[in-house]
């Protein structure tokens, strides 16, 4: 059984900065790809960022593109977001999330549909 647990979030104040992790436990392969979503209070859960099982390609949302970074240690199974220049929209529970990359997934990774696995989220509030 596959576990994801995210930690890193908290509250910080416009500009500030902070980095998610996400531990995953239980997968049998190194072929997982790894997401980042958010929900905000009232919103749909979207889209923030996305890596492939090797590292190799990134992906974010034009919202948080040029302020966010995602990054893995294989080493450890960790996912990491490091999330600079925070504003108040970027507050949101995060919830990290994995499945296994097949030629699907690169057009369908902005979507929840490619992931089997989700985290319960860490919450990040931004104060103005």
């Amino acid at each position: 059984q596959v576990q994801l647990l995210e930690s890193g979030g908290g509250l910080v104040q416009t500009g500030g900065s902070l980095r998610l992790s996400c531990v995953a436990s239980g997968r049998t392969s190194n072929k997982y790809a790894t997401a980042w979503f958010r929900q905000g209070p009232g919103r749909e859960r979207e889209f923030v960022s996305a890596i492939t099982w090797n590292g190799a390609n990134k992906y974010y949302a034009d919202s948080v593109k040029g302020r966010f970074t995602i990054s893995r240690d294989d080493a450890k199974d960790v996912v990491y977001l490091q999330m600079n220049s925070l504003k108040p929209e970027d507050t949101a529970v995060y919830y990290c999330t994995t499945g296994l990359q097949t030629l699907d997934w690169y057009s369908y990774y902005r979507r929840r549909d490619p992931y089997d696995y989700w985290g319960q989220g860490t919450q990040v509030t931004v104060s103005s």
